[in-house]
């Protein structure tokens, strides 16, 4: 049996993932290490629990006894990286806390690895001759794109918040461990996720959440603001893929090919709740626009073809279908 690190399991695309990739991979011993912040929830990995091949550790990445600890209990042969501060607005108020999670969090991580893994730069011990480190990421990395164009693997990092510089930070210290000691690094750059799960901080579940609340639902700005969304389980099997499929050293952009302004995205959730749990008037009563976000990016987009044609991924869930699913699981949820 192999023995899988995933860090911040207990979170919105970790706690997605875990089932799938246990459900998936029969031969792995998978230990999850999560701080259980304000955005894990512990609930949502119960299905975990049956399964004999599935540890939790409640601890921090930025802990460097601990994660020692665990590498060398575990015997860790590989490690897939979800553990960070994600939330753009709590960076901009907050930045402390997201150089020390996703910087140095990542570093005690990869270094412990290669402490692990490797005797030198390009000399893989023995007993870890394919042991590989899959760090997640974000399209924000890339900054923000204008009117038209998509973010490619070779797109210039212009990072626009604390919050993105910290994963752009993130990113280039996996790639120079992947270039000065050899370490056989991933790299996934995805777009906006959705889907069951999610803290209701993020814009869909907040949309849905004060919808049914009878709340104010605060869109920024315009509302005019486009992201590409992604079914955050299509995303869980795309990072399955790349680990296990993926290049040596190199980077994947993970996208849905759904671009949406954030007013779309609202009006088209108000419309299927005014259709499944219907009021006297519509929930698009309740949309107020509010003071922008300081330096809200304009517009992201990914280009997955790489993904695509080289490791054989696509998306199973368009828009509609998979906001459809969405919906569902935040009314069951919240009205239970």
């Amino acid at each position: 049996m192999k023995n899988v690190l995933v860090t911040g399991g207990a979170g919105f695309i970790g706690s997605n993932f875990l089932p799938y990739f246990l459900e998936k991979n029969r031969e792995y011993n998978v230990v999850n290490l999560d701080v259980l912040s304000y955005a894990s929830d512990i609930k949502n990995l119960e299905e975990c629990n049956l399964s004999s091949r599935y540890n939790f550790i409640e601890g921090d990445i930025r802990d460097k006894k601990l994660v020692q600890s665990i590498f060398n209990e575990y015997s860790i042969s590989g490690v897939i990286h979800f553990a960070a501060e994600s939330h753009v607005d709590n960076s901009i108020s907050k930045p402390e806390i997201f150089i020390e999670t996703n910087i140095n969090g990542t570093f005690n991580l990869i270094h412990t690895a290669y402490n692990l893994w490797m005797d030198g730069p390009f000399k893989f011990k023995e007993n870890f001759l394919n042991s590989r480190f899959l760090h997640v990421s974000t399209d924000e990395v890339y900054g923000s794109l204008g009117e038209k164009g998509l973010f490619t693997e070779e797109t210039p990092y212009a990072p626009n918040s604390p919050y993105s510089a910290s994963k752009a930070s993130s990113d280039m210290l996996v790639r120079s461990y992947r270039e000065t000691y050899g370490l056989n690094t991933l790299i996934t750059n995805c777009s906006n996720n959705y889907g069951p799960k999610q803290h209701e901080e993020k814009l869909i579940p907040k949309i849905i959440h004060n919808a049914i609340c009878g709340k104010q639902i605060p869109i920024y700005g315009d509302g005019k603001n486009v992201r590409d969304w992604l079914y955050v389980l299509d995303h869980c099997k795309g990072i399955n893929l790349v680990y296990h499929k993926g290049k040596f050293g190199e980077v994947y952009n993970i996208g849905g090919k759904n671009e949406k302004t954030n007013i779309e995205i609202v009006t088209t959730i108000c419309e299927l709740l005014d259709k499944k749990i219907p009021k006297n008037s519509s929930y698009k009563e309740l949309i107020t626009f509010v003071e922008d976000r300081a330096g809200h990016d304009k517009r992201y987009a990914i280009d997955a073809s790489k993904i695509e044609n080289y490791l054989g991924w696509k998306a199973e869930e368009n828009f509609d279908s998979g906001v459809n699913l969405t919906v569902d699981w935040y009314i069951k949820k919240l009205t239970k």
